[in-house]
């Protein structure tokens, strides 16, 4: 951030220059003594910066209270979004949930409500998330493994059965076929009669993470780019309460990226998708404040919490400095959070639980605004109800009885977080820089150039872990004999037989012609340049399935194949 030396500080030079004398009595002093008896035990780093035994203001010289900080719920929002924050309301408590078929699901969602649960969101198995229907010989291995399995309009309508799509907020972590299982969601609330500007909800619909550090992908970048952008322009016009991208630093960050790549590159890819939504005419603050994050969060516990802090803040000002926004809500960085599904270990799995705990305290230090915690069993399968229930316990005990919702923002003024803050942002912004000079994100994908950067930090991490370095606690340490490891769940492969049940049945129902008039539609529109969501709703209506609606797609705008990365 730059630090104009004409602003006025907390600190003046005076008292600056009589620290500075003190500081270096100290370290000439008690310090050198005390290292000359018992030398520290070595170097100490955050995943993107050294870490000084002291900070002191010092560190901080050109801060300014209200440029830098601010108030709760004013510009540039880095002490919170609302001005009370947790004293309205506790964050929302949300656990990613799915596997095997929609009946099953349902289920775990019902009771998911009715332990407190204050908000659903949708886990898609691999098939979906590929665009393909559960009797795809692709997809044969993986249905209902890692989440629901949706076909089609029917599964979907199964998913939410006795669940009032006006009543609660549902979260869709879903990015390819985002744009189809939107059009199913809302179709299902059409079955239900609740129009589409009452649903509330978000659509993850951040593909272009996809080709960084995940790879459900299916189409090349720019088409991609397009479906998201006619998500973004439809629900302005038609969902307005919905949440139309959900943009993603969770998954580079489990990829191996360092905390200030996960906002740096995320960022980056935002301003992709923002340039396509004013390229069709948008104003910035007719979608802007419908956008929102999911982050994810690791054990450092400090530089976790600064970085919460600094995403408020450079969102806020590229938002005003950058697109012109002039609507306070615009330039709100409002964040889902999960905790780091990377640093779940098999080894005593029980662990899991405390690293949970303590990543779900730095989120709520750094004032996020909802939350679900990655289970301790996580790492060895799908979570047991019993991993579910202790996840959101951990929440609910965090939240009643800790005192940290007290009051906002707790660890402003500290020197060590609000240098983090300060250093986690511009680093942030020099790799910003360098991706806007190779011409966007899309351009940097093409290349190669953030999978890259993202594998060394990988790589880096991976070495100190194996030098022990970074100490892993019953990995690389600390190890106990004789692990018992706990019941894990599994899904019944019944399960899936009886998917394709559904499914062949579904086909012989429907109307094959309805369904093929829609299906042409839908390529001639992509051909074209016409807002997608119109055709896809079409299709979805008509009981067209997933693959059928992607493979329409895919037929025009062909398969995505990502470079060499060395």
């Amino acid at each position: 951030m730059d630090k104009n030396a004409s602003q006025p500080t907390l600190f003046s030079a005076e008292a600056l220059a009589t620290l500075s004398r003190s500081v270096h009595a100290w370290e000439e002093g008690p310090l050198a003594k005390m290292l000359a008896r018992s030398p520290e035990r070595g170097a100490f780093e955050t995943s993107s910066f050294p870490v000084q035994r002291l900070y002191t203001p010092l560190d901080v010289a050109g801060l300014d209270y209200e440029r830098d900080l601010g108030f709760p719920g004013e510009y540039p929002f880095t002490r919170g979004v609302q001005a009370t924050m947790y004293r309205g309301r506790p964050w929302t408590m949300r656990q990613y949930a799915g596997f095997g078929t929609a009946e099953e699901s349902n289920q775990k969602f019902q009771y998911l409500l009715s332990q407190g649960q204050t908000g659903l969101s949708v886990a898609f198995d691999l098939p979906s998330q590929l665009g393909y229907d559960s009797d795809d010989p692709m997809a044969i291995a993986e249905v209902g493994q890692v989440g629901v399995a949706i076909d089609s309009l029917y599964d979907m309508e199964t998913l939410f059965a006795g669940i009032p799509l006006d009543k609660v907020s549902t979260s869709m972590t879903i990015n390819a076929p985002a744009a189809v299982m939107l059009a199913m969601y809302i179709a299902t609330g059409e079955k239900q009669g609740v129009p589409s500007d009452r649903l509330n909800g978000t659509t993850q619909n951040d593909v272009l993470k996809e080709y960084v550090a995940r790879g459900t992908y299916i189409f090349p970048p720019a088409p991609s780019v397009r479906l998201a952008a006619d998500i973004m322009e439809y629900c302005a016009k038609h969902v307005p309460q919905w949440n139309t991208i959900s943009i993603s630093g969770y998954h580079m960050r489990d990829a191996g990226s360092t905390a200030a790549q996960e906002i740096g590159f995320t960022f980056a890819n935002a301003c992709a998708y923002i340039d396509a939504a004013l390229a069709k005419g948008l104003d910035i603050d007719e979608f802007a404040g419908r956008i929102s994050w999911i982050f994810n969060t690791h054990n450092d516990f400090f530089e976790e919490i600064a970085k919460y802090r600094a995403l408020r803040r450079l969102w806020a000002t590229m938002l005003k400095e950058k697109y012109g926004a002039k609507d306070p809500r615009s330039m709100m960085f409002r964040t889902h959070t999960q905790t780091g599904g990377s640093t779940l270990v098999a080894q005593q799995p029980e662990n899991n639980i405390v690293r949970a705990a303590i990543q779900t305290l730095a989120a709520v230090l750094g004032g996020v605004q909802s939350i679900a915690l990655s289970c301790f069993d996580e790492a060895l399968a799908l979570p047991t109800d019993e991993a579910q229930r202790m996840a959101l316990r951990t929440q609910q005990i965090i939240a009643h009885e800790t005192g940290v919702t007290d009051t906002v923002d707790p660890l402003a003024g500290s020197y060590f977080v609000e240098y983090l803050t300060n250093e986690l942002e511009a680093k942030a912004r020099g790799y910003m820089q360098q991706i806007e000079e190779q011409g966007g994100s899309i351009a940097a994908i093409e290349k190669g150039w953030i999978q890259a950067q993202i594998a060394e930090a990988s790589w880096d991490y991976q070495r100190a872990v194996d030098e022990k370095r970074e100490i892993i606690v019953g990995v690389n340490d600390y190890l106990d004999g004789g692990e018992q490891r706990p019941s894990i769940f599994s899904v019944d492969r019944r399960l899936v037989d009886h998917q394709l049940s559904r499914l062949a049945h579904h086909r012989q129902e429907r109307d094959a012609a309805a369904v093929e008039a829609s299906l042409a539609n839908l390529k001639a529109a992509c051909a074209g340049t016409q807002n997608l969501m119109v055709p896809i709703l079409e299709a979805v209506r008509a009981y067209a399935t997933l693959g059928e609606i992607c493979g329409a797609m895919r037929e025009v705008f062909g398969e995505y194949s990502p470079p060499t990365v060395i």
